[in-house]
């Protein structure tokens, strides 16, 4: 039963009653796995062109986008502070008594602190922290080996120092160049003008938190006009948060709801799944989504940006087929022929599994049935060779209905206790790097309501600790995982240079981030 004041609470957020017995329900019912029938492969769900089909793609995008509503959509709320965990454990672990720091490295184990110590001054940030410590330490030039390193790292991450860890990632110095040093929120501009523009307008929109989303009107606020300056295209950028509505409760491990100490009910943002909402806000043609830290540097952004606008091309030659026909399946009078024409394609070119029972159906029933395969959102989605990278990859799945399809499925979604399904992740020669391009608008140009092609089946519980106490909680289906699943999905092979993060400080060090 719910108290009024809980009634109230759940209101306040733009949730109902029944939505928040519904997660309950989710939590208590267990997390459903996916369920993989065969990794996706080259020749078998993935697509991988030759140099003259990649040509042709691009030129298509190319000719065809001074015509489209074209955006760069980039969630960006995250803070940095996963960067750095290994700075942090050894901040909470070495003291100057310990001595040397080889010597604690290798009783660590700490691998990535000795990388960090051995390369920092190639730190896109390295200026400004030995800057900011002598201002802070007088006496830092007398200071042993341990004590500088020891106190540089402090610069970095106290609170009452730089607090890196407090930034957005997308905040954060990513890249030096000669005479300045550039975030990953600036390095997406410079990319955009390459593929996420038209006539010289290059759109963006940004998912920030709320508590960032002042230091990044004032980071577009210095950084703009130069941008437009040196691309010679103007900026239409705009920002949103995670909606409250798509917020969610938690469950003690006695499955009952979890309230903090004053009563209130405990209602957290509900992973990266929660931005559908605001994906569907965006009225375009086409959406090219990218993580905010999945940049490189100014030199590689042509050469990478090929290979959006390759995947772009693609949506659209696929898009004007499927409305063609989809056009034509509103001819009652139409023949066997194209019938067999339009399954065709739907099986050969949108990795469509048509029902066994298709050829008994009627006429209209076969209409009906290819027209509700058709006229859905289309996503085509960049796929790197595996190289061991944490996270998701493509997939055959089967859902519960008996439905087979392709679905980019992260680990945490796969039972690993499973032996079948184990073989079967372990068997993925690909990884999803969200290299996307979204076509979101149906045949007659009106934008899909992206919420009814959601698998919310596919929603994630983990386990926290709030406060102490250990939680149950419910993240929504992930964006590009569950709450794209009844999108008509495209895998196309991309070269693994496409795909440079940025999981931890180190990764800056690579050839991708150093200008």
């Amino acid at each position: 039963m719910f108290s009024e004041k809980d009634i109230k609470e759940i209101n306040s957020h733009g949730l109902t009653v029944e939505q928040i017995k519904a997660q309950i329900a989710q939590i208590k019912s267990g997390m459903a796995f996916s369920k993989l029938k065969e990794a996706a492969t080259v020749g078998k769900g993935i697509l991988k062109l030759e140099t003259s089909q990649e040509n042709y793609f691009i030129d298509l995008f190319d000719k065809r986008r001074k015509n489209l509503a074209v955006i760069k959509f980039v969630p960006a709320s995250g803070a940095a502070t996963r960067m750095f965990k290994f700075l942090f454990e050894f901040l909470n672990n070495y003291k100057i008594s310990d001595g040397d720091l080889k010597e604690y490295i290798i009783k660590s184990n700490n691998k990535e602190l000795s990388v960090f110590l051995e390369t920092l001054e190639k730190l896109p940030f390295f200026e400004e922290v030995v800057h900011r410590t002598h201002e802070l330490i007088d006496n830092f030039n007398d200071l042993t080996f341990e004590e500088e390193r020891l106190e540089f790292v402090k610069t970095m991450l106290d609170t009452d120092r730089l607090n890196y860890s407090f930034f957005p990632k997308g905040l954060l110095a990513f890249h030096k160049y000669k005479t300045r040093v550039s975030t990953a929120f600036e390095e997406h501009f410079f990319e955009a003008a390459f593929y996420a523009s038209s006539q010289k307008v290059a759109n963006l929109h940004f998912t920030v938190s709320e508590e960032h989303n002042e230091k990044f009107k004032q980071e577009l606020f210095y950084i703009e006009e130069d941008i437009e300056t040196e691309t010679g295209h103007t900026f239409n950028t705009s920002f949103s948060h995670q909606k409250k509505s798509t917020d969610t409760i938690a469950l003690t491990l006695n499955n009952e709801l979890y309230k903090d100490p004053d009563g209130s009910i405990l209602f957290r943002p509900s992973g990266h799944g929660a931005l559908l909402a605001n994906l569907n806000d965006l009225d375009y043609d086409v959406i090219f989504i990218k993580n905010i830290d999945n940049v490189v540097v100014k030199e590689q952004h042509e050469n990478i940006s090929k290979y959006k606008k390759m995947l772009a091309g693609i949506l659209l030659e696929l898009q004007e087929n499927a409305f063609k026909y989809l056009h034509q399946l509103k001819n009652k009078t139409i023949n066997e022929n194209k019938l067999r024409e339009i399954k065709a394609f739907l099986i050969e070119k949108l990795n469509a599994i048509i029902d066994s029972n298709f050829e008994s159906l009627s006429a209209e029933s076969k209409r009906n049935y290819l027209e509700s395969l058709l006229n859905r959102p289309i996503r085509v989605c960049g796929m790197v060779k595996n190289e061991g990278e944490p996270g998701g990859g493509p997939f055959w799945v089967e859902d519960s209905n008996g439905n087979i399809s392709l679905q980019i499925v992260e680990s945490a979604q796969v039972d690993i206790n499973n032996p079948n399904q184990l073989k079967i992740l372990k068997n993925a020669t690909h990884f999803n790097p969200v290299d996307i391009v979204c076509g979101v608008r149906d045949y007659h140009g009106k934008a899909f309501n992206l919420t009814k092609y959601v698998d919310y089946n596919a929603a994630f519980i983990t386990l926290k600790n709030h406060a102490g106490t250990e939680i149950k909680a419910l993240e929504l289906p992930g964006l590009w995982n569950g709450s794209m699943s009844n999108w008509n999905t495209i895998f196309v092979e991309v070269p693994l240079s496409t795909f440079n993060p940025v999981k931890t400080v180190n990764d800056l060090l690579r050839s991708a981030h150093q200008a």
